[in-house]
């Protein structure tokens, strides 16, 4: 404890004080140095802090979750609507389309993502994935190869880099997937290695892959696919894609290659006023003994407009021309439909929207509805909610 000392008047002053403080430092820095270094410590990490705020964290968490409700005309009864449509595919009922979580690593020379999803999109679209595969949204993980440039070297599993939809409504300027994001991948699984120049104007990527559009190989496929794209953006109102895949996703015994190509443009003419314009098309050998191959194209346009900060609208029209049914053989004639669709959009704010859209859709054969009322055509009406963070 800390001795107080008395002095009195008679003596020397100076010898009394400097007895005093004799007796009074020692108890002093015996019981309060320790304590007051913690206090003067504490205060200099403090004003260092002010000084120099802390770095982002490398690790961030995000997530998606879409309620929809979708209204078939040609009311199913099994509530399922065409099996060419993999998102928003269920009539009369609300439901999941696609919510997902997601958490991802970033540094300098070292990136990763892992993300599980639910939802009707998962069940319709990864259908033939086994186990919890189907629950797979992003599972990679990359190093950068350069220290001083913009190449990297990624694996696992990730979006396609064919067409610019996503299942994530979000990033879409339509609440529905286009019949051409419909009938190409919209995952998939491999290794990636790319190349943006430092001015982020190119981009270029060379793709080792499993198959179109495939986690695990289909049982007799053993051929390697491979795929390029090349993204340039001249400034920020263009964006111009070309992605390629060479590969197969037939069994090695029927020695059938599948070439595509998928060409897209992004522009925003205004403040307010954009336009996607984009034309696929694809080439397959037939299976072996049989000369030539077939082929098919698909092409869309997108209209979006920018009423207020709050509104979009967006029209679109397509059309799906798969006479010999490579991706979807839905009649006599493979598959050959056009469609029209207008939707509305209403940001809640900048971390929710509400969406309502209608889409006819029209083919050459009879394939909606169900057996003995079949019908060319097909109206239905989408209204969806996302909240993302």
């Amino acid at each position: 404890m800390i001795r107080f000392v008395c002095v009195s008047s008679v003596g020397n002053e100076s010898s009394l004080y400097l007895n005093a403080i004799t007796l009074i430092v020692p108890g002093f820095m015996k019981y309060f140095a320790v304590p007051l270094f913690t206090v003067l410590l504490i205060a200099e990490v403090c004003a260092q802090e002010q000084d120099d705020p802390p770095s982002p964290s490398p690790l961030t968490i995000s997530g998606y979750v879409e309620v929809y409700y979708a209204y078939d005309f040609h009311t199913p009864a099994n509530h399922t609507r065409p099996s060419f449509l993999y998102t928003y595919n269920r009539h009369n009922e609300v439901n999941i389309n696609h919510g997902y979580i997601q958490t991802a690593y970033a540094t300098e020379r070292v990136r990763a993502n892992l993300g599980l999803m639910a939802g009707t999109y998962a069940n319709a679209n990864l259908a033939a994935e086994p186990g919890v595969l189907k629950n797979v949204w992003e599972a990679n993980a990359g190093v950068r190869l350069s220290a001083t440039k913009k190449v990297w070297l990624d694996a696992g599993v990730f979006s396609s880099h064919i067409g610019f939809e996503s299942a994530a409504g979000k990033d879409c300027w339509t609440l529905s997937r286009s019949l051409q994001a419909e009938t190409s991948p919209y995952y998939e699984a491999g290794a990636r290695l790319s190349y943006t120049t430092a001015s982020d104007r190119w981009y270029f990527a060379a793709l080792l892959l499993n198959g179109w559009q495939r986690i695990q190989r289909p049982d007799g496929n053993s051929t390697p696919a491979s795929g390029t794209q090349v993204t340039f953006k001249p400034n920020d109102n263009v964006i111009l894609n070309s992605s390629t895949f060479i590969g197969s996703d037939r069994p090695d015994s029927l020695g059938q290659v599948r070439y595509f190509h998928n060409l897209y443009a992004i522009l925003q003419l205004t403040e307010r006023i954009g336009v996607t314009a984009a034309f696929d098309y694809g080439i397959e050998e037939k299976p072996v003994g049989m000369r030539g191959a077939y082929t098919w194209w698909t092409s869309q346009v997108i209209v979006r407009g920018k009423i207020d900060d709050k509104v979009t609208v967006a029209l679109r029209v397509e059309y799906d021309y798969d006479p010999n049914g490579v991706i979807v053989m839905a009649g006599p004639r493979g598959f050959r439909m056009g469609a029209a669709s207008v939707n509305v959009d209403y940001h809640i704010t900048d971390k929710a929207v509400w969406r309502v859209e209608a889409r006819g859709m029209q083919g050459k054969d009879a394939v909606f509805g169900e057996q003995g009322n079949l019908d060319k055509g097909n109206v239905a009406v989408v209204t969806a909610v996302a909240v993302f963070f």
